[in-house]
């Protein structure tokens, strides 16, 4: 009897001849980048370094493109970025210990935000391995237990004939849902040392699907049939799984209100007539959602910033679609159904019974008047202009990338992202730094739009290395600096707790003059003429960067 995993193809007289006389002069560094472009990578990220330079040797007689950074964690970002924008995973080429080492708060961020990072690094000879202290530069006793906790696998090699197969099995983990970093590290000696293995020229590339349990499916579209009061919270899982047209279908079908999380921005069309926008955020909100009597969360963990900082308390059945193990039922208890979201909602509309419900619209639009009114109290003009200038000025198909910074948390609320995997920010890990290097990524995914990258002074100045890296690659990015003269969020959360702020004020450069020392146009603006001054940088060639000095001002928290 033959099965059909049991066929094997059976190669060709040409890559048998290949395969027998491999060409002269290749190393273990070629293994890496060969079976990088087998899977079908076509762009690499990093940084060199002393123990990863059979990698960037290798790098020159293949056909992959490298974009190099200037630090380590930016480079992580934009592979980040490039991961989202992509759905492929990012190669992430790294070397051993400190560098390493300071990628870590970024593969933090791809581990939170499920975005699919493939990180190699070398690691010091194998001589050194095994805990002693050999003094070795760059040397760690245990280099990968630094990344276990951060990353989703790790794989170690230790000869050669290891190489394909680890990244092979890294590149579908990466890839397999939940999307998330992982670690490959190759002793330098094992890269540098000449091979004799042939030239790799296959690999599968096809991650396992997640498809949900039909039983379980069953349940929940029997609950949502016969709901009440039916209402969907949507996550960043709907985004990477590209599940939004399926999502909307749902939601009309059931006739169910939707609001997105705000790593789930544009999952649902912002102006739907069932669209509770992305107001999470607010008490209005979270009253509404408690008062469903069936609740479906589609690809969402319910963590802190979508359930109005853990202070959300369902009273309804609550059903949680979920890729991650981990996050099912983590917060609340449900009808967990563990799987990828496209899947299970295809399952759904398979198998749901539609709803009339005509004030669907109408309760829809009482909330949303409410946060409204709730908002405009608070008198915030200045704030609601600038995020009404910044989406003005950017194209309606370009993608943004939001440091952690104020503007950015209003936009997590209140910023209609036009679509899918257009509206990016740090809100998984929630460091500093994360949006210029991004927005390069982002660029270098898809040049033929603008990129617009969003940072306060302070996260700013993490990344101002990479003007040098935008300016080499003629990236078509704009950078909005909002200079408020330190760390807003910061100076504002602790003005409100302690009546005075420590350790938020900040010296900082002229940006405008900075950026113009690496090549890069600069412009100062004003609330007044931020549209205009954004909208001639998005649409002219290259980097740009745009200085908005103001001072802006959370809304009210309403968890408190």
């Amino acid at each position: 009897m033959t099965h059909d995993h049991d066929l094997v193809l059976r190669p060709t007289e040409a890559q048998i001849s290949a395969a027998l006389n491999p060409p002269p002069g290749r190393n273990g560094g070629d293994l890496v980048v060969e079976t990088l472009a087998a899977l079908g990578a076509t762009t690499v990220f990093g940084l060199p370094g002393q123990h990863a330079l059979g990698v960037f040797d290798a790098l020159r007689r293949s056909d992959l493109r490298y974009i190099g950074l200037r630090v380590e964690n930016n480079a992580g970002f934009a592979a980040d970025a490039y991961g989202r924008i992509t759905g492929e995973a990012a190669p992430l080429l790294l070397s051993t210990g400190p560098g390493a080492l300071t990628s870590l708060a970024a593969l933090q961020e791809a581990a939170s935000a499920s975005a699919p990072v493939l990180a190699i690094s070398s690691q010091i000879p194998t001589a050194g391995l095994g805990g002693g202290r050999h003094g070795y530069l760059h040397e760690l006793p245990d280099q990968s237990a630094s990344f276990r906790g951060v990353v989703k696998s790790v794989h170690t090699v230790r000869a050669q004939s290891q190489i394909a197969s680890a990244i092979e099995a890294a590149w579908k983990s990466a890839l397999t849902a939940p999307h998330g970093p992982v670690w490959v590290e190759i002793p330098q000696d094992v890269l540098l040392a000449e091979t004799s293995i042939p030239v790799v020229t296959g690999g599968d590339a096809f991650p396992e699907e997640l498809p949900p349990r039909p039983e379980l499916t069953a349940v929940a579209a029997d609950l949502l049939s016969n709901a009440a009061r039916p209402a969907i919270i949507a996550g960043g899982g709907v985004v990477r799984s590209d599940a939004s047209g399926k999502l909307r279908q749902l939601a009309q079908t059931l006739q169910a209100p939707v609001v997105t999380t705000p790593g789930g921005k544009g999952a649902f069309p912002w102006t739907h007539p069932l669209s509770l926008q992305s107001w999470i955020e607010d008490r209005h909100t979270t009253d509404f959602l408690e008062d469903a009597d069936v609740l479906l969360v589609v690809g969402s963990g319910l963590g802190e910033l979508s359930s109005n900082y853990h202070t959300f308390r369902p009273r309804g059945r609550v059903i949680q679609i979920e890729a991650d193990l981990g996050k099912l039922e983590s917060n609340h208890p449900a009808l967990g159904i563990h799987a990828d979201a496209r899947l299970a909602l295809q399952a759904l509309l398979e198998t749901v019974s539609p709803r009339e419900d005509a004030e669907a619209p109408e309760r829809v639009r009482a909330v949303l008047a409410k946060v409204s009114d709730r908002i405009a109290a608070q008198e915030l003009t200045l704030e609601q202009d600038v995020l009404a200038s910044v989406r003005r000025a950017l194209p309606a198909d370009s993608p943004s990338f939001w440091d952690m910074t104020i503007l950015a948390y209003w936009a997590w609320s209140a910023f209609d992202a036009k679509g899918p995997n257009l509206l990016h920010s740090a809100q998984g890990a929630g460091g500093l730094g994360y949006g210029f290097p991004a927005a390069l990524g982002a660029a270098v995914a898809d040049p033929s739009r603008p990129v617009l990258a969003v940072s306060g002074d302070g996260g700013a100045l993490y990344s101002i290395a990479e003007l040098a890296t935008a300016r080499q690659y003629d990236l078509n990015v704009t950078w909005l600096i909002v200079d408020d003269g330190g760390y807003g969020i910061l100076r504002e959360y602790m003005t409100d707790a302690f009546g005075q702020a420590t350790g938020t004020e900040l010296s900082r450069p002229d940006y405008v003059a900075l950026a113009e020392s690496f090549g890069v146009p600069g412009v100062r603006t004003t609330p007044g003429t931020l549209a205009d001054d954004l909208s001639k940088a998005l649409n002219s060639p290259g980097p740009s960067v745009v200085v908005l000095p103001a001072v802006l001002r959370m809304f009210a928290p309403t968890h408190q």
